[in-house]
Order: structure tokens, then sequence, then C-alpha cells
């Protein structure tokens, strides 16, 4: 069949979602090479990628280089994904690839389509978005920057990034959007066209597949004591975890309750530096969180999108407590839905997290809101209608 180049950056939420639909292609008959973070070379070779690992420090060498506005991380994503230019090419010589598919928020994903000369698929893990989205989006992010940090800097070195890569590669960047987003003729969205904001926006090139979720690795813990029990789950999530107070806010707004409350903190956060844990806790550094969800009555969590499409997907409301990141615009969705309630985390308190949480487990409509989403991320299809839609496209532009 065909030989495919996937691009990703080192992030959970980006890859994750990617697991299953290479397992897909995989088994079609398909080659996958991956390029990503050595962290992720197990899983991915699990579901039989070719996994090529670049240098986590050296790519975001570059992305950290620039300064804390939001047109900065554009900047950044730009200067990292760069940095691998050669070790794609010389990949590419020594055997073509057919196409490729990259992750929206990866930098170079459109440029290296532009050298490869391939056809290119955008693989979107958070909400998909157009230029007049993102504008909204840099301005609301632009609110929280410290005062300071030069947006006409910012701007200054984007548009000498995009002057040297278009004299070295003849590379054109239009706008920071197309940096940002890295928009293709073919989007595939984990996530379903109801939960996407303003999705009259958008047209038949972004297919909806809803969550892609990964088979579990070998090693991970099992939690049968949480059987018959009722579950209350707390996550930040894999990079926004360290949030010592909100955990120590919910041992107080949730100790000693009739709920067994199961809290994942992350593996850079110390146990011992929570502080006396209540009786009714299970507090590890990761627990299988599908697993958790099934048994859980309400999911608080950052609102990062795999966290919180996988919550919906199990029918659950939500408490969200956006950390950074599009979280806060997950979080605004979930409640415009009526699946949850995002509340502000610089505001927040044990009683205003007790009182939320028994509102929102009190309260029916947020229960059939959620269920109602849920339904709609569970009948997307998922990693299997990626592969198709994947497959569908590059067909029509006779790859492989």
């Amino acid at each position: 069949m065909a030989r495919i180049l996937f691009m990703n950056g080192g992030a959970e939420g980006h890859v994750n979602p990617t697991v299953s639909v290479v397992r897909e292609l995989v088994q079609r008959g398909n080659e996958v090479v991956y390029f990503t973070t050595e962290y992720f070379r197990e899983r991915l070779e699990k579901v039989g990628a070719e996994v090529r690992a670049y240098d986590f420090h050296r790519f975001f060498e570059g992305f950290l280089k620039h300064g804390i506005h939001p047109l900065d991380r554009v900047n950044g994503m730009l200067e990292g994904a760069e940095a691998l230019i050669p070790y794609v090419l010389e990949e590419a010589k020594a055997k073509p690839f057919d196409y490729i598919v990259h992750d929206s928020m990866f930098g170079g994903g459109r440029l290296m389509a532009h050298l490869l000369q391939l056809p290119a698929i955008n693989s979107s893990s958070s909400f998909a978005m157009m230029a007049a989205h993102f504008k909204h989006f840099i301005e609301r992010l632009d609110a929280f920057v410290p005062s300071g940090s030069s947006g006409q800097q910012a701007q200054e070195d984007f548009d000498r990034l995009a002057a040297r890569l278009r004299r070295d590669y003849g590379y054109v960047i239009h706008s920071p959007y197309e940096a940002f987003f890295n928009p293709e003729p073919l989007t595939i969205v984990y996530t379903s066209r109801l939960f996407q904001p303003k999705r009259e926006d958008f047209d038949d090139s972004y297919k909806y597949v809803g969550p892609s979720v990964s088979a579990r690795l070998h090693g991970e813990p099992e939690m049968p004591e949480l059987a018959g029990k009722s579950v209350i789950y707390i996550s930040l999530g894999t990079e926004f975890n360290k949030d010592i107070d909100f955990y120590r806010s919910c041992f107080e707004a949730f100790g000693g309750s009739g709920n067994t409350i199961v809290m994942s903190v992350g593996r850079q956060t110390e146990i011992e530096s929570l502080g006396a844990i209540p009786d009714n806790f299970i507090v590890r550094p990761y627990v299988p969180q599908l697993e958790v969800l099934q048994h859980a009555r309400l999911f608080i969590t950052h609102g990062g999108m795999n966290s919180t499409n996988e919550g919906l997907s199990h029918g659950l409301p939500l408490v969200l407590v956006p950390q950074g990141a599009d979280q806060p615009r997950v979080a605004e969705r979930v409640a415009e839905l009526g699946a949850g309630v995002a509340l502000e985390k610089t505001e927040l308190s044990a009683d205003l997290l007790r009182d939320t949480a028994n509102r929102v487990l009190e309260t029916p409509s947020y229960r059939e809101a959620a269920a109602r989403v849920g339904e709609s991320l569970r009948s997307a299809g998922g990693a299997r209608q990626a592969a198709d839609e994947i497959m569908k496209y590059v067909s029509q532009v006779n790859v492989g």
C-alpha cells in the first residue's frame, strides 16, 4: 500500500489520539514512519509504527527561545520544527513517502509537505479552527500575558522567520494562523460535529471522527476496588498537574464525604508533599483513566481535549478547572452544551468546588446533556473512521 510519514510534537494530548489511527492504517497494509520524541516509542511500536525519535531538548530549544506572547508560541513552533528538516529529508531520500499526516500544531507540518511535495492531512487533536477563530483565540490568550511582553517584537520575529523559510525553502506562510493550525485539504478532528464550536463555519473537508482511544499499555495498574463505589475522579492531565493548592482544596472539599475520590496527580508531584490524605481518597501519580471513568459519577478535570472527550464519551458530567492552552475554550464549550460547569482556577476554593460538584451531581440536566454529547462522540466512528477518511482521500489524489 502506502508509506506514510506521521509528524508530531512531544505532548500526550497530541500523540495519543493518533495511536489507534496508526494501528488501523498498519493493519490495512500501510507502512507508518512516525517522527516524535523517544517517550512515545513503546506505544507506537506496539501498534506497528517505525519510530524516528528526535531530540526532545533540541526540538524545544527553538520553541523556548521566544517570549511568552501568544504569537511567540507560533514562532517557537516554526523554529523548533525547522530543526527536524535534515532528518526528515534524509529519511525520505532513503525511501520516499507517499503522503504525510501531521499534527495541526506541529509547526513544520505544511513545510514538510511542501519540501517533500506530498499530499498532506491535518490531524487536529483539539477543536478545528479557522483564521477568524484563531484571531479571537489569540486575543483571549493575550489578555493573560503579563505586561511588558511585546506583541510588536513577536510579530517582527514572525516576519523574520517567514522570510527565512521563504528564502531557504521557497515556503510561503501567509499568516500566523497558517503556522499555528497548518490547514490542509483534509482535516481529521478528534471530536464530534456536535461538540465542535461554530461548526457551521466548516466545510466537508473537516471530518469529525470522535475520540480515538488507545489501547492500554501492559503494566498499567487496574482498580477493581472501585466496583460498586460512588466514585468522583479528579485529574489535571499530564502537562498541567503540579497545582498542590488545588489538590489540597480537593481534600478539604471532599474529604470524609460518602464518595470514593480517585485523584491522579502526575508523576512530577510528590504525594508526600500534599500532606494528610483523607481516608476516602485514592491518590496516585497515574491511574488507568478509562477504567476509572467506567466507575465514576463525576469527572473534575482541567479540560484537556482528550480527557474531556473521554469523560463525555462515558456520559459523565464535568466540572472543569482549565489551566491553560486550549482548555478554557474546551471548558466554555462544555458549559454551552450544558454538560458541565467551568470554574476559574484563580477563584477556586474548597467550598466552591464542593458546592459545584454537588449541584452538578444533583441536577439531572447535566448528566442528560453529557449523555447527548457522549453519544455524538461514540457514534462518530473513532480510529476506524479516521483511517477510512484518510484512505478515501489519498485514493482520490492517486496515492499508493
